[in-house]
């Protein structure tokens, strides 16, 4: 089989299954991996697919950082479900973080605690939301406010974490990748994002089923840092299957 002919099985099987793995690839067509991988590479600068780690992919894995006010109306249904999913999570914690991003801010929306609650956020809109609800306290992290994210970040919202330990975060992602772990597109949160997971005895990740096997450019933890997921309904079964044997809860919403 010539490279041309190798190309458009290749493609195929992209159509078919959107993805392709080297091994698989290789044991088919009885040549070697390298061979495989260099015939990715054309194939990718052409623009034809994406490679990513052990083959290639139709979707790119890469995510880029949208403005918030961009990102609200993405998925904007799901992550009402999502939000609703996670509230009965907060149980008898007297105190939770809730980090930054559309999602998280949904929670927000809905929260309405019985008895009292403080509420730690380094989001501007989070602390807007919840700071004349009954029976919310807001602990408003400072910093530097990024322009994207309307949320502190910096070492003057690192250090308030410094002297707090929390029962629950809640936090968005930009990806979530089963090898690569948690990670978002503000590389300036990245750290801030590290720190709350490191300060939370129980941490959940609220993310739409468009943020799986997917990167941001910044790594904020890794998948045993996580206790729950929270997501919805279209999200791909075989990366249920993975986190679960991980021993993380996964939650799907509506």
């Amino acid at each position: 089989m010539n490279i041309t002919d190798r190309h458009q099985l290749i493609l195929q099987q992209l159509q078919e299954k959107g993805k392709v793995d080297i091994q698989e690839l290789s044991d088919a067509l009885q040549v070697s991996g390298v061979t495989i991988r260099k015939d990715l590479k054309l194939l990718e600068e052409k623009k034809l697919l994406f490679r990513t780690k052990g083959g290639g992919s139709t979707r790119n894995p890469y995510t880029i950082e949208k403005p918030i006010n961009e990102k609200e109306f993405i998925q904007s249904e799901e992550k009402k479900k999502i939000a609703q999913a996670a509230l009965p999570l907060i149980g008898q914690n007297d105190a939770i973080i809730i980090g930054s991003g559309t999602t998280v801010f949904e929670l927000a929306r809905i929260l309405h605690p019985s008895k009292q609650l403080t509420v730690i956020t380094p989001a501007l809109k989070v602390a807007l939301e919840l700071c004349n609800r009954q029976h919310i306290a807001v602990l408003q992290m400072g910093g530097l406010i990024h322009q994207t994210s309307s949320s502190a970040a910096g070492s003057f919202a690192e250090r308030l974490l410094d002297d707090i330990s929390c029962g629950m975060l809640f936090i968005g992602v930009d990806g979530i990748d089963m090898e690569f772990g948690l990670s978002i597109t503000n590389l300036a949160e990245a750290s801030l994002n590290t720190k709350m997971i490191h300060r939370a005895q129980t941490v959940v990740v609220l993310a739409d089923s468009s943020k799986f096997n997917r990167r941001g450019i910044g790594r904020i933890g890794g998948l045993e840092e996580v206790d729950y997921i929270v997501t919805d309904s279209l999200v791909p079964a075989d990366s249920v299957r993975t986190l679960q044997e991980q021993g993380i809860q996964v939650i799907i919403a509506g």
